[in-house]
């Protein structure tokens, strides 16, 4: 089933990522991969993620669609203009991904090439409107395409950010621009969830609540110095620090924060950052 019909039955969808190898040893990827077959119902592949060098995540794709995999295609507006952004999307429908998850991108000097030129020709807005262009048979400079593609369109949104309002703002925009699902980053408060999408239900897209898997008290603490719009509470971080079994007290943490809020939302997205095996013990742990 893919991910579009999935979301469409009413069931309750989870998704999960995998970023690509830093090389062309793709043997850890594809084991990530076969981990989560048949437990999830769409796996993000990450492009580039935090500005770090890394295989494509186009390449990636293609190698979970071959193995018969529902992948996410994940584009960045960081790395290139709009001719090569356009070209990978019709690249990707080519190789029979339709699912694009549009996102503006990380700026180069949080990754390992610091001194690279940062391109930002288009935002994760504009991107999902290039996107419609292409399914209307045209690209941004208004020529004809010989067949046009067909997506299932996916953006992000924050709804942990303080204040929220901008957020809801630009949802509303790409809601516009064309996004049809949204996966949030990670938010690991309930009521503040609730609370954002009594507001977000109005844009009629279906939401999946994000949550990356902490490791550790550590972890948690720096996301909240250096992630902006994620707060970890103070009790689940004493709950981290007291836990003897850190890995079985991070799966405990990640089924109840979404059974606390997967009445609120249509799905799920984790991100669980290198600790891929963990995922389908967080799905057993949350009845899913």
């Amino acid at each position: 089933m893919s991910l579009r019909e999935a979301l469409k039955s009413g069931k309750f969808v989870v998704t999960a990522e995998i970023g690509p190898a830093k090389g062309v040893d793709v043997t850890e990827f594809l084991e990530n991969a076969e981990l989560l077959r048949g437990k999830v119902d769409a796996v993000n592949i990450t492009d580039q993620q935090s500005a770090v060098m890394r295989l494509g995540s186009l390449a990636g794709c293609h190698l979970l669609k071959e193995k018969g995999g529902e992948p996410v295609f994940q584009m960045t507006c960081r790395d290139r203009n709009r001719i090569a952004l356009q070209s990978d999307l019709l690249n990707a429908y080519v190789f029979g991904i339709e699912n694009v998850l549009c996102l503006t991108g990380d700026y180069v000097t949080l990754g390992d090439h610091p001194q690279a030129k940062p391109v930002f020709d288009l935002d994760s807005v504009s991107l999902l409107q290039a996107a419609r262009e292409l399914e209307q048979g045209r690209d941004l400079a208004g020529k004809e395409l010989k067949g046009a593609p067909k997506f299932f369109l996916g953006a992000c949104v924050t709804p942990g950010a303080d204040p929220v309002e901008p957020q809801l703002i630009k949802m509303e925009k790409k809601a516009k621009a064309g996004a049809q699902f949204f996966q949030t980053q990670a938010i690991y408060e309930p009521k503040k969830f609730e609370a954002f999408m009594k507001e977000a239900k109005k844009f009629g897209v279906q939401v999946l609540v994000g949550i990356v898997l902490i490791r550790s008290a550590a972890m948690a603490r720096f996301m909240n110095k250096n992630v902006a719009g994620i707060h970890v509470p103070d009790e689940i971080i004493d709950e981290m620090d007291e836990a003897e079994n850190k890995a079985q007290k991070s799966i405990e943490i990640a089924a109840r924060l979404i059974n606390e809020m997967k009445d609120m939302c249509q799905g799920a997205h984790i991100m669980a950052i290198g600790l891929e095996s963990r995922v389908p013990a967080v799905l057993d742990a949350a009845g899913l």
